[in-house]
């Protein structure tokens, strides 16, 4: 299945997961399209200052591909930078969250799957 750029649903979450400003999600696939049990495939563009507040997954893992820009993300209890290529991987009841502490967007892949 191809999905071209312009056919993607594209929503907007203001204060993700309790967090500041507004989050742009522009799904690849909804959950119904994929066969493994998926919660989310989508691009997360965040505004600089903008973040997501700290959450867990519970029987479930994140993956985050950093696409562009910079950031900082807590993960499982620790604070570190981000940019451009870095992947991160958060689960088994561990909790993290991201703010785009640079000057462009923050563009991330982010894929969660359930077990």
């Amino acid at each position: 299945m191809i999905k071209k750029k312009n056919e993607r649903e594209v929503e907007v979450r203001q204060h993700m997961r309790g967090g500041e400003g507004a989050v742009t999600v522009r799904h690849y696939f909804k959950p119904e399209e994929i066969k493994v049990a998926t919660r989310l495939c989508a691009e997360l563009l965040l505004p600089p200052g903008t973040d997501i507040g700290l959450h867990d997954h519970v029987n479930e893992d994140e993956i985050y591909i950093i696409q562009k820009g910079r950031g900082l993300m807590t993960d499982g209890g620790k604070e570190f930078q981000v940019e451009a290529g870095d992947a991160i991987l958060t689960g088994q009841g561990a909790s993290h969250s991201i703010k785009n502490t640079g000057t462009e967007d923050l563009v991330i892949t982010a894929v969660i799957i359930k077990y």
